[in-house]
């Protein structure tokens, strides 16, 4: 083999070993269970309730601010099943309206459709905080592209939900999103 093909192959298995120490150690690796004892407990039904005001940023693939936005939601449940409806507000003066039809099923399992999505999304909420899996369809201005999202909230007190969620496409991640929820006062 010609050292051009053997540095090759040494660079794929470096890139393949970073790739399988991320779902073993980093942030995909994460389970529900491992946050069965934080307190307060995540409730969808109650924390995803009402109105709530949201605030974050998007990080790009090398870990810059490539948009920051604000959204008003609003959350309506009838026993378990839910719609948060969101209504976001970008710095760039771009619009987005997005609707999830959520499912809290008695063993804290969750199923989530939107109108992005591709299929159904699914997850789990265990003690303070919950996972949520799906494959999102980006609007053609943004290029169209189906991502693999894994959103984590986790919850702060009875009125603040922490938002890190990761985007990827063919397992590299793309994006990343940080944001906080808070209850609006009626």
């Amino acid at each position: 083999m010609s050292m051009f093909l053997t540095f090759l192959a040494g660079i794929a298995l470096v890139l393949a070993l970073f790739a399988l120490g991320q779902r073993v150690i980093g942030f995909q690796a994460q389970k529900p269970e491992d946050y069965a004892k934080l307190t307060p407990s995540v409730d969808i039904r109650h924390h995803l309730s009402g109105p709530i005001r949201c605030e974050g940023v998007i990080y790009g693939p090398m870990g810059r601010v490539t948009s920051r936005f604000t959204a008003d939601m609003e959350g309506r449940w009838d026993g378990n099943r839910g719609v948060l409806s969101e209504h976001f507000i970008y710095d760039s003066g771009t619009k987005q309206d997005r609707e999830w039809r959520l499912t809290l099923g008695n063993d804290g399992r969750i199923t989530a459709e939107a109108d992005d999505l591709v299929g159904t999304g699914s997850g789990k909420q265990e003690g303070g905080a919950l996972r949520l899996n799906y494959t999102i369809r980006l609007p053609e201005s943004a290029g169209g592209h189906a991502l693999q999202v894994t959103d984590w909230m986790y919850l702060i007190d009875d009125k603040t939900i922490v938002n890190r969620s990761q985007f990827r496409k063919f397992g590299i991640k793309v994006a990343e999103l940080v944001a906080t929820m808070r209850k609006v006062d009626a």
